[in-house]
């Protein structure tokens, strides 16, 4: 190995401000924006990580911390951290192989990895990369039929775990797309080339494996639609959903109390809490907001899993404290891809697994179920989550 290899196995990423800017600059501006680039004037994604600096955590003196561990159980599988990769399309738009290199840091860490529809890797590809850690997130189809199809896919595959991601009924307007002339597929624009010459880097390895493109809507007649329709995710097929999957099944993008008390009526193992990343209502309020309203609506010992915002291993532990079980990772995954590959993914886990471990220390708990509502300082939060005792282990699914 020379020198200069071993300086590209050790990616001086400590935080993810450190991946994003390295990404900014590796990635053709088309790119970059695609992967950071929210609804409308972005600013619901703005609310999503500046409202975690408003929660603040109570340190602890003197606790015996010696025993710490991160490991996690949730929904019956135990986990090396209290959170996973979260389904995100095409993701080898990062850096070549993505998803493949993804599912090596998932396995790596013993986290799951959420395959989405939109993926530039196939159901297959991942489950076999991933094995029991492989989730697959399911978006509606053309019609309710092909949804089906894919989610019997799925199960044919292997996988045990089925998200479906019900707040994209209509695509929303992404300005910086729009002012890229970004599509799938891809128009090589004069801009657009322009674009790409400028980053010859990213350029010629992503042309020499091959240019991404969505892998799961091969069996759909029209291939993948981006601005298709999603709005046939409705109460009766999430219903016929339940009664056909065999394996545990969790919904993603619930904002509202009175949609997750409904969905937890209809058998659905765990609710997602999430806004998107901000990639579709500008308006909406922050995620971590609507958490502990949520997981008061719910009740204590309903799985909740959470993403939005997080950025770094205190904001994982702040979310566990409102009321989450299990958190989940968007862009920072894909900012770390593109800044270093697959070196540049693992040395970000290792900052968010340092951070959670470091933050245990310093509020005095060695578990991650004993970290409730009572580790936070902050008095708004403090009066709205009661539940005090140890986070539920759901060692099985809730139905």
């Amino acid at each position: 190995m020379t020198n200069r290899d071993s300086v590209r196995q050790k990616p001086r990423i400590f935080l993810t401000e450190d991946a994003k800017r390295l990404a900014k600059k590796r990635l053709p501006r088309m790119i970059f924006d695609f992967v950071e680039g929210a609804a409308g004037r972005e600013v619901g994604a703005g609310r999503n990580e500046t409202r975690f600096d408003d929660i603040t955590l109570q340190p602890r003196a003197m606790a015996d911390v010696s025993k710490r561990s991160l490991i996690t159980r949730f929904l019956g599988g135990e986990y090396g951290l209290p959170l996973g990769i979260a389904p995100m399309g095409m993701c080898n738009l990062a850096c070549p192989k993505g998803d493949a290199l993804i599912a090596r840091s998932a396995t790596d860490r013993n986290v799951p990895v959420c395959l989405s529809s939109a993926a530039s890797s196939s159901i297959e590809e991942m489950r076999r990369w991933s094995g029991d850690l492989a989730w697959f997130q399911l978006y509606f189809g053309q019609t309710a039929d092909a949804s089906f199809s894919a989610a019997e896919r799925a199960r044919d595959a292997g996988y045990d775990t089925l998200i479906l991601t019900i707040d994209v009924p209509e695509v929303s307007r992404r300005i910086r797309d729009q002012q890229n002339g970004f599509s799938l597929p891809f128009r090589l624009t004069p801009r657009a080339f322009l674009d790409f010459a400028l980053h010859p880097r990213w350029s010629i390895s992503t042309l020499a494996h091959g240019v991404p493109a969505p892998r799961n809507f091969a069996t759909e007649s029209k291939g993948f639609d981006r601005k298709a329709s999603r709005a046939g995710a409705d109460w009766k097929f999430l219903q016929e959903l339940r009664g056909r999957w065999p394996g545990k099944l969790i919904v993603k993008g619930i904002t509202s109390p009175e949609d997750a008390v409904r969905v937890q009526g209809l058998g659905v193992d765990a609710v997602y809490v999430s806004n998107h990343g901000g990639r579709q209502l500008d308006s909406a309020p922050p995620a971590i907001d609507l958490l502990p309203i949520i997981r008061n609506a719910v009740g204590p010992n309903y799985p909740l899993l959470f993403d939005s915002g997080i950025r770094n291993g205190e904001d994982v532990v702040k979310a566990l404290a409102l009321g989450a079980d299990f958190v989940m990772l968007g862009r920072p995954t894909l900012y770390a891809l593109a800044a270093a590959g697959g070196a540049g993914l693992q040395s970000l886990l290792q900052c968010f697994a340092d951070d959670i471990d470091l933050a245990m220390a310093q509020i005095g708990v060695n578990r991650i179920e004993d970290i409730t509502d009572q580790v936070l300082f902050t008095p708004d939060f403090q009066s709205v989550h009661h539940e005090t005792t140890p986070r539920a282990v759901h060692l099985s699914a809730a139905t």
